[in-house]
């Protein structure tokens, strides 16, 4: 697709409009001549700064070299449009930044964009771009996806490269993409992942197992008719589910205090991300290793449930999506990634589905699939038909 065709089709002028404020955070040099995309303002690119989406960060030097998803988007003569805005130094899931802007959401404006991957999200969402780049942790693809009624992939944990990504060392972080269908997805994913090779359908029904977790019943129900719709599906349990999110919470927190803890002395990270690096400074390594513990249980017993079923589902968000003015509360926002920070934790690859909406707010399906069978995951995904905002 060229840089104009299909855009009009995608979203009106003024909502491009809209989705521009506060997206870009840098424009590319070099633009390519093949499908368009943008970046993730975490992932470096020669001669720029890798800012974060933090004012701590503007200052910093800037990258000496591109980033191995970098390389080989600019060696498939991508049209690298820009880099996207983020939420503060990728440690957070509503989108909003009070240095940078947040992001407007285009179909649901009043709604938060997510996070981390916000801008990432908007512009697949307003129709800028074929696809674009995010990174997830703890659901920092799919959540954004899901707030803005768009497919977003978590790839199976080491299937992309990260050298080049921020933070350097990460045991949960993914390299995934945004576009507003399945198949953009898998392009996206071909291009950035060496060996992808692309899985036609079977023709057969697959055999899904559908777990609900905490959060509105609405949803639940939602998500899982839209899951009936397409599979065989069977009502399963997850045994210790909200613990693994829990220690990924931990993981995510150790981590990050790690990679970024020290910002915190310039005074110049917003209050939210700030506050929240403070309280992870306390995660002890007794913390840690009973997370490692979660991890090593809930990593076995979702492997063995997919040797009984082609794939899990569940929804990816199962508390509605909040309002700019909900999400105002930093309290709220806590059970967002609850559904899907579990699949960071065992590296599951898993991607979510917009199917419809909820009381005026967008929920979608989240399939899981086995470990680097991404491929298969994606094809059992097609079977799903995106729903926009508008659709009947």
């Amino acid at each position: 697709m060229g840089k104009d065709a299909g855009r009009s089709e995608l979203a009106p002028a003024s909502d491009l409009a809209i989705a521009m404020q506060s997206v870009f955070v840098g424009k590319m040099s070099d633009l390519g001549t093949g499908p368009s995309a943008a970046i993730k303002d975490c992932i470096d690119v020669a001669g720029q700064v890798t800012m974060c989406g933090s004012r701590a960060l503007a200052s910093a030097e800037a990258a000496l070299s591109d980033a191995d998803v970098v390389i080989r988007l600019k060696a498939a003569k991508i049209e690298l449009l820009g880099r996207t805005n983020m939420h503060e130094l990728a440690y957070g899931v509503t989108g909003v930044n009070s240095w940078t802007g947040t992001p407007v959401n285009p179909q649901y404006p009043h709604f938060i964009p997510g996070g981390s991957s916000s801008g990432s999200a908007v512009v697949v969402a307003a129709g800028m771009v074929d696809f674009a780049i995010g990174t997830d942790t703890g659901g920092s693809v799919r959540v954004p996806a899901t707030c803005c009624g768009i497919v977003g992939f978590k790839p199976t944990f080491g299937r992309v490269s990260r050298e080049g990504v921020h933070p350097r060392e990460s045991s949960l972080d993914c390299v995934g993409v945004f576009a507003r269908d399945v198949t953009k997805a898998e392009e996206g994913m071909a291009i950035i992942c060496e060996g992808w090779t692309r899985v036609e359908e079977t023709g057969s029904i697959p055999s899904v197992g559908y777990f609900t977790p905490d959060g509105d019943a609405q949803i639940a129900k939602a998500v899982r008719a839209a899951a009936n719709d397409a599979f065989d599906i069977a009502d399963i349990e997850i045994e210790g589910f909200n613990a693994a999110s829990g220690a990924g919470l931990s993981i995510i927190g150790r981590e990050s205090w790690n990679a970024v803890g020290h910002l915190t002395e310039t005074g110049l990270v917003g209050r939210d991300v700030h506050e929240r690096l403070l309280a992870s400074s306390k995660i002890t390594d007794q913390d840690l290793a009973a997370a490692e513990d979660v991890r090593t249980r809930f990593t076995a017993q979702i492997d063995d449930l997919l040797e009984q079923f082609d794939a899990i589902a569940l929804p990816a968000m199962s508390y509605p999506v909040p309002t700019l003015l909900e999400a105002a509360d930093t309290a709220a926002p806590a059970p967002i990634t609850l559904a899907c920070r579990p699949f960071n934790l065992s590296g599951h690859p898993a991607i979510a589905l917009p199917v419809g909406e909820v009381e005026g707010r967008p929920v979608s399906l989240q399939l899981v699939g086995r470990k680097g069978e991404d491929e298969a995951l994606c094809a059992l995904a097609r079977t799903i038909k995106p729903h926009s905002r508008g659709d009947a």
